[in-house]
């Protein structure tokens, strides 16, 4: 039996203007005069599934939910080619929290990140801090340099087979740029020919199967089988990875001093490869109002039963917690 909350439909929706050529989808869902809660994805580029809305108790919560910039129902889409990224990094991400907060007039929320989530729900609230009432994160990261460089290398010897079949991926003429993964990816999905797009999006996403089916047994996200979204994802991924997120490095730990009088739960996988224990360990080090949950059979994916338990165990204790 499922310990998410049974599927339930937004009772509001729209498109944010960003003012710059953007459009973000957003809606909200459960109890319009609840405790407002916004649910941030992974990715980067993954979009909200529907299952999201679920995480979260409908009678207590207004549920927020947003695709990121370029991705899910956001337009422009970055599975067009001539889709500019330039104004898509975790800053502009930063930005469209607070002016979608402030359209939907909430004073503060929840934040449930999963994933890239939890480094978007770090930068947001440790630069808006008094409008973080509680945070909740799983599969914990920071996308500094050394995270990056697993999920991209580190990972290698963990998967031999998937290893050399996605620097396979890259052409004999490139083989120079085969020590930069995310930076080879990049260029092969940003080439002009459509097809050499659709190989790297699909070669990226085997390469990221390989640690996703340790972690959900029961397959590949159903989404995974749609061209539209690997292009998607891979693009905003391999954007973001290239660039460091656009984040000092380490700077997310360094400050989470800043986070001081916020109440945290962080999830962790013990078998988490993607994102290993290590960096949730050392935030709950930094972070005094935090506290750490280690599942011992969960890896990466949130839908995994013993992970979908615990977040939504996680968001139930917050329920009634005092607003700020």
């Amino acid at each position: 039996m499922s310990a998410l909350y049974p599927k339930i439909e937004p009772y509001d929706h729209g498109l944010l203007d960003t003012g710059d050529g953007n459009l973000i989808y957003w809606e909200t869902c459960g109890n319009p005069n609840g405790r407002p809660a916004l649910m941030l994805h992974g990715g980067p580029g993954s979009g909200c599934s529907t299952d999201a809305r679920r995480q979260f108790d409908p009678e207590a919560y207004r549920i927020v939910l947003f695709d990121q910039r370029n991705c899910g129902r956001s337009l422009p889409s970055a599975a067009d080619p001539t889709t500019d990224l330039s104004l898509n990094t975790t800053w502009h991400l930063v930005a469209d929290i607070e002016k979608l907060r402030l359209s939907l007039d909430i004073d503060s929320w929840l934040l449930f990140g999963n994933s890239w989530g939890s480094t978007l729900a770090l930068a947001y609230a440790e630069t808006h801090r008094e409008r973080a009432a509680a945070i909740v994160l799983s599969g914990v990261t920071t996308t500094r340099r050394s995270e990056i460089d697993w999920l991209c290398r580190g990972m290698a010897p963990l998967f031999p087979e998937e290893w050399h079949r996605f620097r396979q991926g890259i052409p004999s003429s490139m083989k120079g740029l085969d020590e930069d993964m995310a930076g080879a990816y990049h260029r092969l999905l940003n080439d002009p020919d459509p097809q050499t797009r659709l190989k790297a999006a699909r070669d990226w996403h085997d390469w990221e199967a390989a640690s996703i089916l340790l972690a959900d047994p029961d397959g590949l996200p159903r989404r995974w089988a749609d061209p539209f979204y690997v292009l998607t994802r891979a693009r905003i991924i391999t954007h973001y990875f290239l660039n460091g997120a656009w984040l000092e490095d380490g700077v997310l730990l360094r400050n989470a001093a800043q986070l001081a009088g916020i109440p945290g739960i962080l999830l962790q996988g013990r078998f988490d490869i993607e994102a290993p224990l290590v960096t949730a360990w050392e935030l709950v080090r930094a972070w005094p109002e935090s506290e750490l949950r280690i599942l011992p059979y969960a890896a990466h994916s949130a839908a995994n039963p013993d992970m979908s338990a615990a977040i939504v165990a996680a968001t139930d204790r917050f329920r009634n917690f005092p607003q700020k």
